[in-house]
This record gives C-alpha cells, structure tokens and sequence, in this order.
C-alpha cells in the first residue's frame, strides 16, 4: 500500500531540523487540513505532543509525520517538499486531489 504521504529529501532534512530543536516533548510533526482560505481548506503542521491514537503515522527517511485521521482521504498521495525561495521558504504539498488551488497556493479544493 502507498503511504497516505510520501516525503521528499528536503522535506525530511527540514523536519529533522525543526525536531532538533524543539521542544523535549514534541514527538514529532502533525500534519492536518482545515476548513478556510480562498480555495475552501488549508493545511496545517503543528509539533505534535503525543501520540493521538487515530493519527496515521508516516515513517520516511528517519522522521515522523502524523496524520490527523480526519484529513487521511484529502491527503492520499501527496508529495510534501520543502521548497527555499528567494524571501520566503515553506513546505509545499502537491496533492493529486486537488481539483483547485487559490492564486497564493495557501488553501485547496477537493
């Protein structure tokens, strides 16, 4: 079975630098989507505390990601990159669900 999201070598080296310094208690990044933004749903990626028993754990290139249950079917097959511009650097998530991006590419329809 393919994973709910795959990582790319950047995506996995940021997030191995974001847990190194965060706090003792992070367990790892959590990755959800929620409702808002010009195209109708945002992702979201939080430290995550503790282990929600619900979450889908991602184990990729020696990280964890944890996948909030309820953003699983909008997340099937998802590439997550880390992509460093110019002004600005962030995880980008290309997403064969999506059926419509808004023009800032913050927010997504499926």
């Amino acid at each position: 079975m393919n994973p709910i999201i795959k990582l790319s070598d950047n995506a996995a080296l940021r997030i191995k630098e974001i847990m190194s310094n965060a706090e003792k208690n992070a367990v790892g990044v959590r990755v959800s989507v929620k409702s808002g933004g010009c195209a109708g749903m945002s992702y979201v990626m939080e430290y995550s505390k503790e282990v929600n028993p619900n979450d889908e754990l991602i184990e990729d290139k020696g990280v964890k990601v944890y996948i909030d249950s309820a953003a699983v079917m909008y997340l099937l097959g998802t590439e997550m990159d880390y992509k460093k511009g110019d002004f600005s650097s962030s995880f980008v998530f290309n997403n064969p669900n999506e059926t419509e991006r808004c023009g800032c590419g913050e927010s997504f329809k499926v």
